[in-house]
């Protein structure tokens, strides 16, 4: 039996239960809602619904990522009891817990110099992360050891698609990712700014589309390009909310109304806390394998 353990961030974004019954490790990120501070722990703390409400109502929201005393409190935890570990931490091109990860690794390697521990950059987030996540847990189940999974994942992390949008840029030009100039455009003219990771894990916009209908449909034209297979696509597809769920049931049912050959139904999520800080509400992402990902 392999005695290595997958491990992630609770960036990932699926459910805590999902997590567990595929035996997948995790370590939460921190996030504070009007000063007080919080674990980014899948709204066991506080309920999504309640989350996202908060933030419409004006509650100032920050996150925080890993610190080094945690991850190494956490890998030590595995190492000292003889599990190996593959660790894959939120994009680098949106987070710096990678580096921290890498650090906590080389100390720790220094104290138990027979155990291996890899760290991946995913360059993924959210149910994106997640989906990957959830490939790995059926290569490990299959058999597949460590160092083969390894090489596995940094061959083949750019295949996972990302491509989301937003209907409410309020949170954007909080963060300063809109300026207040082309935010006021984009809400006066009802522009739904359509998004995907790029090669380097960074968020990219690449559409400015008006209406939520018009970004949904191009969205779906996105999987129907992108997807490894076309319209025969047969993997999993996730998709992830902040509090818009009616409009994550229709992207849902198009997308299994469109690849009649999927995995199993599309599974929706919701964007945890970390993420949803910086989304706000009113956010909708799609996942999927597809051709690598090269800008």
């Amino acid at each position: 039996m392999n005695k290595y353990i997958l491990s992630c961030c609770s960036t990932a974004d699926l459910k805590k239960s999902h997590f567990e019954a595929r035996d997948i490790n995790y370590i939460c990120f921190h996030y504070e809602l009007d000063g007080k501070q919080y674990y980014d722990d899948f709204g066991e703390t506080i309920p999504f619904p309640e989350f996202y409400r908060s933030m419409e109502n004006g509650a100032e929201t920050r996150t925080s990522q890993v610190s080094l005393g945690e991850f190494q409190a956490y890998f030590e935890n595995f190492l000292k009891n003889g599990l190996d570990i593959i660790h894959l931490s939120m994009s680098s091109g949106l987070s710096g817990a990678f580096n921290t990860a890498l650090v906590a690794k080389k100390m720790l390697s220094e104290k138990y110099p027979e155990r291996k521990i890899y760290i991946v950059d995913s360059l993924a987030a959210s149910s994106g992360y997640g989906l990957i996540m959830d490939k790995l847990a059926d290569l490990r189940d299959s058999g597949m050891k460590i160092e083969e999974l390894y090489r596995w994942i940094e061959n083949n992390k750019l295949k996972m698609h990302h491509w989301f949008f937003s209907t409410d840029l309020t949170f954007y030009i909080k963060g300063g990712r809109v300026s207040k100039f082309a935010g006021a455009v984009g809400k006066i003219l009802n522009i739904c700014p359509l998004l995907n990771m790029d090669s380097e894990g960074r968020l990219i916009p690449r559409f400015k589309i008006r209406g939520k209908i018009r970004v949904i449909d191009r969205m779906i034209e996105q999987m129907k390009l992108y997807a490894d297979g076309g319209l025969h696509y047969n993997d999993k597809c996730y998709i992830s909310h902040s509090a818009f769920y009616s409009y994550a049931k229709v992207v849902a049912e198009l997308v299994e109304q469109d690849f009649s050959n999927l995995n199993g139904k599309v599974q929706i999520n919701d964007i945890g806390t970390t993420i949803g800080s910086h989304t706000g509400p009113g956010t909708i992402a799609l996942f999927f394998w597809g051709k690598k990902r090269i800008d």
